[in-house]
């Protein structure tokens, strides 16, 4: 028939729509239609905690199976393929799809089936596209894989994420259907809307669906909210520290961090007032992103790698803490076990997002949330729901020798947990428990004046904002 469901005795299951989407009604025998669609899904996610199907099997390809992902090749993956499969797949959340009707092979990166930090965690799908059989130009035709079936898996086990995994390709097609009423997934657009009327500022007229919504965000972009106090970070407010500030560039200056880890531990902040990362508009965003080449190159010239950590919780303006830590003392992945081992040790959910992902498709404006990044691109972020502790960033573990003394309390550390328990300024990476609240590290004026002078020297050869 058009469509249907296998399930084997092992506990597998196969979805299948057969034949090309209809161009006309009544549909062709050869062909399926959006009722077909729709009763199978129907057939589907009506059984009682439905998570998937094993395997899904179409002729066409979906359309945009392609976005966020490797290259098709010559198919575009914009203009083939049925949305209908499209909206089948996001649906019925597939372990493997098998599509063969373009007549060539493509094996897509796998694609997560939830929204990170909105929606709990749920396996990934991938996309396989096979050749025809027996072509002269010998593409691929068969594709041999294990799959333990669904059902009979550790649900830890199958929502665990490949290190390649990427955004869902149909979101936006799914989207895009919800606004025209189509009977796809309509509950996505109040969820952003939600998040966007939390964050309107003026209060005076009520929220609409029309001229309000379409007008408030662009301006919003232009101009960023004035600080409903004196804020020690906007470079023009009076309480700025400018003997620390270091260099000014168009939208953003960097400025050494006030009783800080390391004599170049710096903070990238906005000259404007924003709050973080995620309300930056799009032309401070991109000297936020100069501003972290330049230190990389910078740091990298002096043998160290940098980390830098936002904390968007009890701050009213961005501070990028950028620290640099000695090459030889660790590696990326000492430092990146260090955070979630400890995150993990105080119950912090700290999730690594995918390399080809940013902080604002995880967070929207208003949300608090802690985030660390590597200099090697790796991110990682928590959703801040309650309480959270403020020296986070600098005050966690970091992986010691396997045995050795702690440097301050002299007890002998033969595991991942050290009774220090500073991450950054812990005797793994800068050997500094003692500068682990900043607080306690404050120098006098003329000395960190003479500090911010001797940086500014080293790092003017790598500032932009002098040859801008």
């Amino acid at each position: 028939g058009r469509r249907g469901v296998f399930s084997g005795c092992s506990g597998l299951q196969i979805a299948y729509l057969s034949g090309t989407e209809a161009q006309q009604q009544p549909a062709p025998a050869h062909s399926f239609s959006a009722k077909d669609v729709a009763e199978l899904k129907t057939s589907l996610l009506s059984t009682p905690r439905f998570r998937g199907v094993d395997i899904l099997l179409t002729s066409p390809w979906p359309r945009d199976v392609g976005t966020f992902a490797n290259s098709a090749g010559e198919i575009d993956t914009k203009k083939c393929g049925s949305t209908l499969v499209s909206d089948l797949a996001a649906s019925l959340k597939p372990r493997y799809h098998f599509a063969a009707l373009e007549k060539a092979y493509y094996e897509r990166l796998p694609y997560r089936n939830h929204m990170v930090l909105q929606e709990t965690p749920q396996h990934v799908t991938r996309f396989i596209a096979l050749a025809d059989v027996g072509n002269t130009s010998k593409k691929k035709y068969l594709y041999a894989f294990s799959i333990v079936p669904m059902s009979s898996m550790d649900p830890a086990e199958l929502v665990k994420q490949p290190q390649d995994v990427t955004e869902n390709p149909y979101r936006k097609l799914r989207k895009e259907a919800a606004r025209s009423k189509a009977p796809l997934s309509a509950e996505e657009e109040p969820a952003r809307q939600f998040f966007f009327d939390l964050n309107k500022h003026q209060g005076k007229k009520r929220p609409s669906e029309g001229k309000e919504r379409g007008d408030s965000q662009p301006k919003q972009a232009k101009k960023p909210p004035q600080p409903t106090g004196p804020c020690w970070f906007c470079l023009a407010s009076p309480e700025v520290e400018k003997h620390l500030v270091v260099s000014i560039g168009t939208h953003c200056y960097l400025a050494l961090a006030k009783g800080g880890l390391s004599p170049d531990h710096v903070l990238i902040l906005p000259i404007g007032h924003y709050q973080s990362v995620v309300d930056l508009s799009s032309e401070v965003l991109e000297e936020v992103t100069k501003y972290k080449a330049a230190l990389k190159e910078f740091f990298r010239s002096k043998g160290k790698r940098y980390v830098l950590f936002e904390r968007n919780y009890r701050s009213q303006h961005l501070q990028l803490q950028v620290i640099p830590v000695p090459l030889d003392l660790c590696t990326s992945e000492d430092i990146k076990e260090a955070f979630i081992a400890q995150a993990q040790e105080q119950q912090i959910e700290l999730l690594e997002i995918p390399e080809h992902s940013d902080i604002a498709q995880v967070a929207q404006p208003g949300t608090p949330y802690f985030y660390v990044e590597l200099d090697t691109g790796e991110k990682l972020f928590h959703r801040i729901r309650g309480r959270f502790p403020l020296q986070f960033g600098r005050w966690v573990p970091a992986p010691p020798p396997v045995t050795s003394l702690c440097r301050r309390c002299d007890v002998a550390v033969t595991s991942r947990r050290c009774c220090c328990r500073e991450v950054l300024a812990s005797e793994a990476l800068l050997a500094q428990p003692q500068r682990a609240d900043w607080r306690q590290c404050a120098a006098q004026r003329p000395e960190e004046a003479a500090q911010a002078g001797a940086f500014r020297r080293e790092f003017e050869p790598f500032d932009f904002s002098l040859r801008d």
